[in-house]
C-alpha cells in the first residue's frame, strides 16, 4: 500500500509542470424550482488542472453559492425566504476546442450549509468558456443540485482568473 501512495505522489507531482490553479467569480440566476424561492445568486470556484493532453484537463475543484431569499406575498402578509448555501465539492474535466473556447463539466457533491435542513446532493455544472486574455476568461454556466424532493438550479455569468 505504501509503494501504490508512493507512486501516486510521485505521478501527482511529475504532472504539476503541467497543472494550472483557477479562481472565479460569478453571478446567477436561479431558475426553476429555486427561482421560486430566490432572487440572485453569487458564488466563487477554485480549480486545480492537471492537463491530460494538449486538449484535455483534469482536477478537483470547491466552491461556494449563496442565494438570496426571495419575499412572498400572501393574503395574510409577507414571507421572507432564506437565504441558501452550498460548498460544492467536485471533479473538473476542461476540453479545449480552441485556443479561446473551451467546455468544461464538473461532477461531485454540494454540501449543504444554509438553511437549517439543508442536506445538500448531487452537483453538476455545464460551463463554456472563452478567453479573453491569457489569465482570463467568460465563463457561463448551467450549475445543478439534486436534492431530495427537488433541484436547485443557476444559469450564472463571471470571470475566471488562470494563476
Amino acid at each position: 500500500m505504501k509503494k501504490l501512495l508512493l507512486i501516486a505522489v510521485i505521478s501527482l507531482f511529475g504532472y504539476q509542470a503541467n497543472a494550472q490553479f483557477s479562481a472565479g467569480v460569478w453571478g446567477g440566476l436561479p431558475i426553476g424550482d429555486a427561482g421560486d424561492v430566490a432572487t440572485f445568486s453569487l458564488g466563487a470556484d477554485f480549480t486545480y488542472l492537471i492537463e491530460v493532453s494538449d486538449a484535455l484537463s483534469v482536477g478537483p475543484t470547491v466552491g461556494f453559492s449563496h442565494s438570496f431569499g426571495d419575499t412572498a406575498e400572501t393574503s395574510i402578509g409577507s414571507f421572507d425566504y432564506e437565504d441558501v448555501q452550498f460548498i460544492p465539492i467536485a471533479a473538473a474535466g476542461r476540453f479545449s476546442v480552441t485556443d479561446e473556447l473551451t467546455l468544461g463539466a464538473d461532477l461531485g457533491y454540494a454540501v449543504g450549509i444554509a438553511p437549517d435542513g439543508n442536506d445538500g446532493g448531487f452537483s453538476y455544472a455545464i460551463r463554456p468558456s472563452y478567453a479573453i486574455s491569457d489569465l482570463i476568461d467568460i465563463v457561463v454556466a448551467y450549475r445543478g443540485i439534486s436534492l431530495d424532493g427537488g433541484s436547485w438550479s443557476i444559469l450564472s455569468l463571471g470571470f475566471e482568473f488562470g494563476i
